[in-house]
């Protein structure tokens, strides 16, 4: 962005004056406080309107401005008082003003599974099928996370063209990083340490692994012979295998800042990404409204520049109402099973053996020769025996543990590994968890011997242990199950819906594989208790790249679609079956809703050829910041896209926002037998001449859903067709949420739209 000589000279001006001043009143307290003045301005002023406003109420004082935002986002992070945050509030030009944040990472032969593993109903040719992923050397994808490894072979520039022209990128310089470090795969790299990370390193090389894994998930190039230590062997690769990698290390170990993630935000529409990639959000006990959320607000404005952005759900599932990055301009995925499982058997009595479901490397023999005790058995003195059989710490006496398998219950909300870690102070030879949330996630216990056994299959041996004076086991270590049935399945740790901010959109919009996915990590000699070059992780944080990477796809082979006609595709196109040809379930068994996984599964195949799509255009999200409540002067500071004469509907109210051209439907507050209408408008992407789309309705017992017309027909590309639908309760009230679709389907198209209807 371009300044004139004399707005940079009073930007210095203005700048110097709050920072050279000292001095406040002795005990007034400073905390990081977020400034949001909606869009950036076209002429470039923004950080002499921040100068402005910062000097207007600051009191003598060094360094209070901690970042600046002037691309697509206007704002600014400070340390103020309260008395002075509440004071910048109040100027004209302020969205929010609101304490800085700090995120979490949503972290606990994916790919070949989503294009061979499910029921597809469009398939393309062999050709176009093979360079799918090959494709979109001018996409870039921008990874907002903990860093990269660049020395990873998954980000080797190997017979990679040019960097694209578009790219206004920087590669930048750190004490363990340098330009070098990138190439023509990772184009670009960028960090940012958060207000509170003074003595540490700001790099964007990963330490943590989370970012590297993310990225290689989304866009590594194929590595044949990948593993976790000869596990799940095979040929690592990303989504989108010609994409570019544009990193911003925005996560410390101090946790991902709101003020990082706003200036990566503003940074990355400025260098030129197309899609951005968040695997982080707000734990779902403290889920903000759009104005106080910086993934929100940066998302906002990252969609009004043209690049699609795409969320991770969150890890607080299966409770409802925990999704988070719920904002109606962002595609939020929740994660799902694949086919491969790491089995750690259990074997007891003679030639007895249950299933078990971990990744460990210990060797404690085949034969059942180890004592076996159930934890309750191993209670302490004065310990609550509930906390003893959940071997809680401090719970157990250490006398009985030494030299046993212990069996431990897992109906206290306690991490896994706290347990181990227990049983392992306590020199057990092992332990086997009983639990069925974590069907389909396998916890690594690296060398401890320990696995997870279900409920049902715990029944057997502790009968064995209750019968027997002398009761022994073992615990083998992990084997890989492939093509497992069924999958996909809902991961437990996935957040569900309905959202918390606003009934009336559904959310999450679609799942994909979060969990054991393979993928790149930190440096490592090969020796198991050493960081290896590759592992396997689970967590919303490994579905969100899968996304990111079809999207990316997507923009590749059609470069002039927005983000809304990316998200469309991507959500109309999913599938509700498993590897079973049955309903998807969740981790229990029971039939999946869309409040677990949106419209689907996602569709690597269908989603290249959706037919028909749901373009939800910035008039839309206007609307939809009307309803929600905005007034229309906050509005057109939020907003650089309000078209002249635009005003806020006069029924502006939540149960509007049903009516957004959203491609699923949530109509909230539905009650008696009083019908609500909705229209949603579709735009013909595929093929030339005339193709007429016929319509099916699936729809739940005590609710009519009456559609019109009952036949779309396109004739050209482009071409924009509107129908209204009615919602009618049969029943006096709604008791539950109640889930159904709409379908339009022409030659090879189905175009699906998944329903909810509530009263509550």
């Amino acid at each position: 962005m371009k300044y004139s000589a004399l707005c940079y000279v009073l930007f210095l001006v203005l700048f110097d004056v709050f920072l050279v001043e000292s001095g406040a009143d002795e005990g007034e307290k400073y905390g990081v406080y977020i400034v949001y003045m909606g869009a950036a301005t076209a002429n470039g002023s923004s950080k002499n309107e921040h100068a402005q406003l910062l000097s207007s109420v600051l009191k003598r004082r060094k360094n209070a401005l901690v970042h600046s935002y002037e691309h697509g986002i206007s704002g600014f992070t400070a340390r103020l008082s309260a008395a002075e945050a509440q004071s910048i509030a109040k100027n004209p030009g302020v969205v929010s003003v609101f304490p800085d944040p700090v995120y979490q990472l949503h972290t606990t032969r994916s790919w070949d599974f989503l294009k061979y593993g499910t029921d597809v109903k469009i398939d393309l040719s062999p050709n176009s099928d093979s360079n799918l992923s090959s494709r979109g050397y001018d996409v870039i994808i921008g990874i907002l996370d903990t860093g990269i490894w660049p020395e990873s072979k998954s980000f080797s520039d190997k017979d990679m063209d040019p960097i694209p022209s578009s790219w206004k990128g920087t590669c930048v310089e750190a004490r363990d990083f340098n330009s070098s470090n990138c190439n023509r795969k990772i184009i670009g790299a960028r960090s940012y340490n958060g207000p509170d990370d003074d003595g540490l390193v700001n790099t964007p090389r990963d330490m943590n692994g989370h970012g590297t894994h993310v990225a290689s998930t989304a866009a590594g190039i194929k590595v044949p012979g990948a593993s976790y230590h000869g596990l799940a062997s095979g040929t690592a690769k990303g989504g989108s295998l010609g994409s570019r990698i544009a990193v911003y290390r925005i996560c410390t170990p101090n946790g991902c800042a709101g003020s990082s993630i706003l200036a990566a935000f503003s940074d990355a529409i400025k260098d030129g990404v197309h899609i951005l990639s968040l695997s982080l959000g707000s734990p779902a006990s403290s889920i903000s409204d759009f104005k106080n959320d910086p993934i929100a607000i940066g998302a906002f404005h990252a969609v009004e520049n043209g690049i699609t952005v795409v969320c991770s759900a969150g890890n607080d599932g299966p409770s409802e109402k925990t999704v988070s990055n719920g904002a109606p301009w962002i595609l939020t995925v929740a994660a799902t099973t694949i086919d491969r499982r790491f089995e750690s058997n259990v074997a007891f009595d003679k030639n007895k053996v249950i299933k078990g479901e971990a990744i460990n490397f210990a060797n404690i023999g085949k034969s059942p020769v180890h004592p076996l005790i159930y934890a309750k058995s191993a209670k302490k003195a004065g310990a609550d025996e509930r906390d003893a059989r959940n071997c809680y710490p401090d719970s157990m006496d250490g006398k009985k543990i030494k030299g046993k398998i212990v069996i431990c219950d897992n109906d206290e909300d306690i991490n896994s590994y706290y347990k181990m870690n227990e049983v392992r102070n306590l020199e057990g030879i092992g332990a086997v968890l009983v639990s069925d949330k974590t069907n389909g996630d396998a916890s690594d216990f690296n060398e401890f011997p320990m696995t997870v056994i279900r409920s049902k299959d715990a029944v057997e041996i502790l009968a064995y242990l209750n019968s027997t004076k002398n009761p022994v086991a073992t615990i083998l270590p992990t084997t890989v199950v492939s093509q497992y049935k069924p999958a996909p399945a809902i991961a437990y740790f996935s957040s569900r819906g309905p959202s918390s901010i606003s009934r009336n959109i559904l959310k999450p919009d679609i799942a994909a594989p979060g969990s054991n996915i393979l993928a790149a990590w930190t440096a490592s000699d090969g020796k198991v208790t050493d960081i290896p070059k590759f592992k396997i992780m689970s967590g919303t944080s490994m579905s969100c790249p899968h996304v990111s990477g079809m999207a990316a796809v997507l923009k590749s082979h059609y470069p002039s679609w927005s983000p809304s006609a990316i998200k469309s595709a991507i959500m109309t196109t999913a599938s509700q079956i498993n590897n079973m040809k049955a309903p998807i379930t969740t981790e229990l068994g029971a039939t999946a809703t869309a409040y677990d996984y949106g419209a689907g599964e996602m569709s690597t195949n269908g989603a290249l050829q959706p037919g028909l799509v749901y373009e939800t255009t910035a008039t839309d999200y206007l609307n939809f910041l009307c309803y929600h409540g905005y007034n229309i002067s906050t509005i057109k500071v939020i907003s650089k896209d309000v078209p002249a004469g635009f005003a806020c509907p006069k029924k502006s109210e939540a149960n509007m926002i049903s009516n957004i051209n959203y491609p699923s439907i949530a109509v909230f507050n539905l009650t008696g037998k009083h019908s609500r209408n909705i229209t949603r408008t579709l735009t013909n992407v595929a093929g030339d001449g005339t193709t007429t789309y016929s319509l099916t309705i699936e729809a739940p017992t005590g609710l009519t859903v009456t559609v019109h017309p009952t036949s779309l027909q396109f004739t050209k590309i482009g071409q924009r067709l509107s129908y209204h639908i009615i919602f009618t309760p049969t029943v006096s009230s709604i008791q539950k949420d109640m889930f159904g679709s709409i379908t339009w389907t022409a030659k090879n198209f189905n175009v699906r739209t998944p329903f909810v209807a509530s009263s509550r």
